[in-house]
């Protein structure tokens, strides 16, 4: 019987495990891509709609808000009817609002379909699902953080290519106001595809797909508790509410600098609207090492040390993100401040990474609800930060503030501290004796 892999060979697509991690992490792109694609052309489209600063608040909450509950509920989604079945349904539904709000025509219409958006959101759980089922511990957190951090490039890609796209679309001779409208069909269409991609060539876990697994008898691993029974379960644990406040304070400020960026650039260092999406555009694309980078990190430390090691070195990343915060907040030039946005940003995807590290080691029995509440944990940090950003009235004092809250959300990371009963390097061995 086929078993977890304890290796990630990038350049194979042979084996289930790794067709998942590369199929998961494309999905993962594309669903990012999506959801980010509406925020570089933000500053068209806050002069089309005549758009306030408090507007602008409500569209960027509105767009993780959705994603909050989508996430609860496809992490024990993923435990009942597999990954395969779950990614494939929230690819097609979720193209629906990415195609509608290109015909937007008012602010009311826009905040509808933006906040249908945020539902894609989601693909981040069953990506980290996906991920956690496929491989063993010693590599899992490798894997989760690199299928994570390469989807999470989506997001800057988006920021950089969007604009390109309208000025592209616009040389064709279409006007400004049709030209954003049509960019934004292009992650609909995407999303389409990728959904039967992944349908057709992956499968749940090693062993097989879920249904056919429960019909022969086969006993799963990651989904022996399916749908609330698995999210009760985690609910019942108090480490993934302490993962679900230190997630909310990288990953919620990851994607709330997503949503603000490009508008910051322009208003308050001038920028044009293409520098400000490449200088946004260069936090994201950070995801494309720093995520996996503390991935790796944390399996490194966890194998020279204990399941703690993993703990510390989370919070030692949320220290140096929130101090980089400080910095970027309070740049004078914008040459600075993209120094210091890469800075923070490096602090900001490894401690991501390092985050969901942990995620496969705290009840692998509801691995579903565990995945699910964290990840909600992010966008609720993402709201949480909107509505602040809306109560100032000033993107640099919300920056300020975030800066100081995230030092603070450090200490919950040490607090997910295990009692180590083992001196065994082993992550699962030591899991078992923490529970």
């Amino acid at each position: 019987m086929a078993s977890k892999a304890t290796s990630i060979k990038l350049f194979s697509f042979s084996t289930p495990p790794m067709r998942a991690f590369h199929l998961t992490w494309m999905a993962f792109f594309v669903c990012f891509f999506a959801w980010f694609a509406c925020a570089p052309l933000m500053p068209v489209i806050k002069g089309e709609f005549g758009l306030s600063i408090a507007q602008i608040a409500n569209i960027n909450i509105a767009a993780v808000a959705i994603t909050i509950l989508v996430r609860l509920i496809v992490g024990p989604m993923c435990d009942r009817f597999g990954p395969r079945k779950t990614y494939t349904g929230l690819l097609l539904l979720g193209a629906i609002p990415v195609l509608g709000v290109a015909a937007a025509q008012s602010y009311e219409s826009f905040l509808f379909f933006r906040l249908g958006i945020g539902a894609v959101g989601a693909s981040f759980v069953i990506t980290q699902y996906h991920t956690s089922v496929m491989f063993a511990p010693n590599v899992v957190g490798t894997a989760n953080a690199a299928a994570a951090g390469w989807g999470n490039t989506g997001g800057g890609a988006a920021q950089a290519l969007m604009p390109l796209l309208m000025a592209a679309v616009i040389m064709l001779g279409v006007s400004s106001t049709l030209g954003w409208r049509v960019a934004l069909l292009v992650p609909g269409v995407l999303m389409l595809v990728m959904a039967f991609v992944y349908y057709r060539y992956t499968q749940d876990c090693p062993q097989g797909n879920y249904a056919e697994m429960r019909a022969a008898g086969i006993a799963i691993e990651g989904g022996k508790k399916g749908g609330w029974d698995s999210f009760k379960a985690a609910a019942a644990n108090y480490r993934v509410w302490l993962l679900f406040i230190t997630y909310g304070a990288c990953f919620g400020i990851e994607i709330f600098i997503h949503n603000i960026a490009a508008v910051y650039y322009v208003d308050h260092f001038g920028l044009s609207l293409g520098a400000a999406g490449m200088a946004a555009g260069s936090f994201g694309l950070l995801a494309l090492f720093a995520r996996a980078l503390g991935g790796y990190l944390s399996d490194k430390g966890a194998a020279r040390g204990n399941l703690n090691s993993r703990v510390t070195l989370l919070f030692v990343m949320m220290i140096g993100e929130g101090l980089g915060l400080l910095w970027f907040a309070n740049a004078g030039t914008v040459t600075y401040a993209v120094i210091a946005m890469l800075c923070f940003g490096l602090f900001t995807h490894m401690a991501c990474g390092a985050t969901y590290a942990l995620v496969p080691f705290i009840d692998s029995k509801a691995l579903g609800g565990v995945a699910g509440i964290i990840g909600a944990g992010g966008n609720v940090g993402a709201v949480l930060a909107g509505f602040l950003m809306k109560g100032t009235g000033s993107i640099q004092q919300t920056l300020s503030i975030l800066s100081a809250l995230v030092v603070i959300s450090a200490l919950c990371a040490i607090a997910v501290r295990f009692t180590i009963t083992t001196t065994s390097s082993d992550d699962a061995a030591t899991a078992g004796a923490a529970a």
